[in-house]
């Protein structure tokens, strides 16, 4: 058991939430009680996550995607009104990381999708490492275009949306999970063969084929699945505290 403040203090400082500029409160986001044993991991803070972290008993709940969004609105209504009622009504306390989260080297969900797909970091394209968030590397075999997707489908259980803009061999991958499709640019003029992210708008494809770099759309929730777990088995592992992930399914 630990206190809901140093829970905070040290997740903040770990992933250096004043180092980012981000469209959401990083740290604690809603107050509940005090003293924390369990803590239940989750992608995004949406009702069926609450519902199960009220289930078992959780403390807190900890995300990648919380609330308080930039432009959101701000009544307290609908959705947003269950929500809060179900974590003020059970105490239960509600932390969110987002960019943070994406970056860190270690537990960022960029350092997790490379270790899951057997790439390894040699430069960060927008930013120094732990702060940038567009990663590049090399694969540690030889693969072209649907090879890596191949790669990428069997170690995310999802079959990625390939837009085949190289031809050949792919000798360097760029990569940033969630929403990045328009950092393709950044990455096709780093040169990366291939770029991977989670999403796809209409504009990527044409900017794929015109810009010679291969693009693969592997989902938002799927590539952003493991930083949040590694958070909450790192905590666990520090403070001795139940830790549970629950992911809820999400095809986008």
């Amino acid at each position: 058991m630990i206190s809901r403040q140093i829970l905070q203090e040290t997740v903040d400082a770990e992933l250096c939430i004043d180092a980012f500029k981000d469209y959401t409160v990083n740290g604690l986001q809603v107050e509940g009680r005090d003293r924390i044993e369990r803590i239940l991991t989750g992608v995004t803070a949406c009702q069926a996550l609450l519902d199960e972290a009220v289930a078992w008993g959780a403390d807190a709940v900890l995300v990648h995607h919380g609330y308080f969004w930039k432009n959101e609105p701000v009544s307290v209504t609908g959705m947003k009104h269950r929500r809060l009622a179900t974590l003020l009504g059970n105490g239960i306390n509600l932390l969110a990381y987002h960019l943070p989260l994406d970056a860190h080297l270690s537990l960022g969900n960029n350092a997790c999708l490379g270790r899951r797909l057997g790439f390894e970091m040699e430069r960060c394209l927008d930013g120094e490492p732990g702060r940038g968030l567009l990663w590049m590397g090399a694969p540690q075999a030889e693969l072209d275009s649907r090879a890596l997707a191949g790669r990428v489908e069997q170690a995310l259980e999802r079959a990625p949306t390939l837009i085949e803009g190289h031809s050949g061999i792919v000798r360097r991958v760029a990569w940033c999970t969630g929403g990045a499709q328009d950092m393709l640019p950044i990455a096709a003029e780093a040169g990366a063969d291939a770029f991977i992210s989670g999403e796809i708008s209409e504009r990527t494809t044409h900017m794929a084929r015109e810009m010679g770099i291969t693009y693969l759309a592997a989902g938002h929730h799927a590539t952003e699945r493991d930083g949040i777990q590694a958070l909450g088995s790192w905590l666990a592992d520090r403070f001795d505290i139940e830790h549970r992930f629950v992911d809820i399914d999400n095809p986008a």
